[in-house]
């Protein structure tokens, strides 16, 4: 597992998962996924992050031999880890894009979920199919499947366990473009180095605005995107944008991330 940036990509990190040949996320690069996480959400330099698994796999699920032995009390112990660890692309005040080669299922799709954007190669195969080893996705995929697809679909995904393939990934929102497999990373790069020079504070605001306002009523929604709104007042950026805005016209603001 690494944290990666690029003199070519500026602004833009990209977690690199690397356990070959599959990716298997046992306990050890779920606690890495945690940690390169956290470095990239306090990192001034990173703007945005990419999750990528290589040009053959993102992952192809956690790692069932280190489970297989595990009873009720071994799994009580870390089940939150193992969400912390799937989940932690969420956990990321910036904006996130998982590209998919090759297989996501299970733990991969779940890191994958937690990502605000997701990219796939034409040859992806994404799924949750636990429920064909006699449990249910434990890293976040019953939750975030669910809010992303609708729950009749994450249903049929989760009860089935099948595999899905790009094309009817894009129709059903589960991934959000489709390039050739050669073009995934690129089409990542592309998309997060947008928001090298962002107003990154007001992105963190919109992100927290919108995944908490879908967690709870209509109403409360409001009250955060308002309570959110008024504290950019308080901001470098806002005060830079709006006085680029007056003297200039739009999008030329040089903002400073403050």
């Amino acid at each position: 597992m690494t944290l990666e940036t690029s003199p070519e990509h500026p602004g833009v990190g990209t977690i690199r998962l690397n356990r070959p040949p599959m990716n298997a996320l046992n306990r050890q690069v779920q606690a890495e996924l945690v940690a390169a996480a956290e470095e990239a959400s306090v990192r001034d330099d990173i703007k945005a992050v990419v999750v990528y698994g290589g040009p053959k796999v993102l992952a192809a699920g956690a790692d069932i031999k280190e489970m297989n032995d595990m009873s009720f009390a071994d799994m009580s112990k870390v089940a939150g880890k193992l969400q912390d660890g799937l989940g932690a692309i969420a956990s990321i005040p910036k904006p996130t894009v998982a590209a998919v080669t090759g297989y996501a299922l299970g733990g991969g799709l779940e890191v994958a979920l937690g990502a605000d954007r997701r990219i796939a190669g034409d040859n992806a195969k994404l799924g949750v199919p636990e429920v064909l080893l006699g449990v249910i996705p434990g890293g976040g995929g019953t939750q975030r499947l669910a809010r992303l697809i609708g729950p009749s679909r994450a249903k049929d995904m989760v009860f089935s366990g099948r595999f899905v393939g790009a094309e009817e990934a894009l129709a059903i929102g589960l991934v959000d473009e489709v390039v050739a497999p050669d073009d995934v990373y690129d089409a990542a790069l592309k998309w997060a180095g947008q928001f090298a020079g962002a107003a990154s504070v007001a992105l963190a605001a919109a992100k927290t605005a919108i995944d908490a306002g879908l967690d709870t009523d209509l109403t409360t929604g409001l009250k955060i995107e308002a309570q959110l709104f008024a504290s950019l007042f308080a901001t470098d950026d806002r005060t830079i944008g709006m006085e680029s805005f007056v003297a200039n016209g739009p999008g030329k603001a040089k903002f400073t991330g403050k």
